[in-house]
């Protein structure tokens, strides 16, 4: 799949120890392509692996299947965090990452929660979204039988999209936009951002007594989304809605 690529975008960020950390856009890119490479694997199982995961978990699906591939691309300069709530989502195993993790390894701490939650070397965060649309009312006046289900392409009536956390210190972002290309999960877009603040992420919701078993959540505010877009790294050109989709949202022509 043909992708436009931002040389210029912000990708180094500061690591826990104070040094430089640079991915390049071209290992972004080349993640997207090993996503992909997985994604058709996938596709091939006797069961559709995507309709058992639903719309949600396969948002989140994409992006674990997205950091796995930064991981392989970047020649394992990472390690997925070993504690689903910690953060960041990928370490950084610089020579002080592989030190902290080796003293955490000797005093037998690599299950406890609390070295990883912060990672005191850092890393990156990675977040996806299959963006927003109507509700099937209003899906059905564009001329649609309702939302578009599992495996339709979206872009068509997606009206916003955003991302979320589980805190408000997210920084270091990966974010990728992704949608049903040709009936296959594809990432149209990925964005990397190593300026986000606290005030970038809404007020933590937390879930009420009683009210399932949702977690804790932080919307992505609409400055956070700007950022964001300002920080782009790659962007599916065969389809322009896309590219007129994210600069129509932030009022913008970056991309």
């Amino acid at each position: 799949m043909p992708y436009r690529l931002n040389r210029n975008a912000p990708t180094s960020y500061i690591s826990g120890a104070g040094v430089v950390t640079t991915i390049s856009a071209e290992k972004f890119y080349e993640a997207i392509a090993l996503t992909h490479a997985t994604i058709d694997e996938i596709a091939n199982f006797r069961v559709d692996i995507f309709a058992v995961l639903g719309m949600r978990n396969l948002s989140a699906f994409i992006g674990e299947l997205y950091a796995a591939s930064l991981i392989e691309v970047t020649g394992h300069s990472y390690r997925k965090n070993p504690h689903q709530d910690g953060y960041p989502d990928l370490l950084l195993m610089d020579g002080p990452g592989i030190q902290c993790w080796n003293e955490l390894e000797k005093a037998g701490r690599l299950r406890d929660k609390a070295p990883f939650s912060p990672f005191p070397n850092g890393g990156i965060e990675v977040k996806a979204t299959c963006g927003a649309v109507p509700n099937a009312e209003k899906c059905r006046r564009k001329g649609l039988e309702g939302k578009p289900a599992i495996g339709e392409q979206r872009i068509g009536v997606m009206d916003n999209y955003d991302w979320k956390a589980h805190h408000q210190e997210t920084n270091n972002l990966a974010s990728i936009l992704w949608d049903f290309i040709d009936g296959l999960p594809r990432i149209a877009a990925v964005f990397f951002c190593p300026s986000l603040e606290v005030n970038d992420w809404g007020e933590i919701v937390k879930p009420r007594d009683g009210g399932g078993r949702t977690t804790s959540v932080s919307i992505m505010t609409k400055g956070g989304v700007r950022k964001m877009y300002e920080s782009w790294v790659a962007i599916y050109e065969d389809d322009p809605r896309y590219a007129d989709f994210l600069n129509r949202k932030n009022r913008g022509t970056l991309i």
